[in-house]
């Protein structure tokens, strides 16, 4: 199997990831709809293939606080999976999922909201994997999520240190989201290995 060179990669593999982005988020999209029983608009996501130094000013710059849910892929796809929101995106998604009145837009959040929203990114991140699965027949596990709620360039230091090594590239989607009104983005950021890469392009017939 040909090793992908993310420097190098060519319009239809671009394409190919492009539409896995689509897919996943439409995916998880609808999985967040089904979780807050309300109907949930969402623009088409932006996808992009970016180096790890430049993710963190996408997201509001590297001293914006974000909620980070990270998981780890492994099966036959190895790697490292986050999907991020802004805090008043995360507030949002909370009081959706609790019911509570919108008018608490800050605060620490407290231990049940933190559950619901680790369970808001299970849910997410499981439905982004299972169409992910789905569309190139190949089977990718995840581990427990792990959630921590820090600047953006704390968060984005982790899977920048572990899989620096390999590769400086990650597949960044960015979905805007929204209901009544009020729409959110949400960022999720794959990072395979460059042989994970060449699998899923492989299992496409590229």
């Amino acid at each position: 199997m040909a090793h992908i060179n993310l420097n190098q990669i060519d319009n239809m593999q671009y394409d190919v990831l492009r539409e896995i982005g689509n897919i996943g988020a439409g995916n998880a999209t609808t999985a967040l709809s089904q979780m807050i029983n309300a109907k949930i608009d969402m623009k088409v996501p932006k996808v992009d293939l970016l180096e790890f130094k430049e993710l963190s000013d996408i997201v509001g710059g590297a001293e914006n606080l974000v909620v980070g849910i990270l998981f780890t892929l492994e099966g036959q796809i190895d790697g490292m999976m986050m999907f991020m929101l802004d805090m008043g995106a995360a507030r949002h998604l909370v009081n959706s999922l609790m019911g509570s009145s919108n008018d608490k837009v800050d605060g620490e959040f407290t231990e049940m909201e933190l559950s619901a929203l680790n369970e808001i990114g299970n849910i997410i991140a499981g439905a982004y994997l299972s169409s992910l699965s789905s569309l190139t027949n190949i089977l990718i596990t995840s581990s427990i999520p792990y959630m921590a709620i820090d600047m953006a360039g704390a968060i984005l230091s982790v899977p920048a240190i572990e899989f620096g090594k390999i590769g400086d590239r990650a597949l960044l989607i960015e979905t805007e989201f929204g209901e009544d009104g009020m729409s959110v983005n949400g960022y999720f950021i794959l990072i395979p290995t460059l042989e994970s890469y060449s699998a899923i392009l492989s299992s496409l017939g590229l």
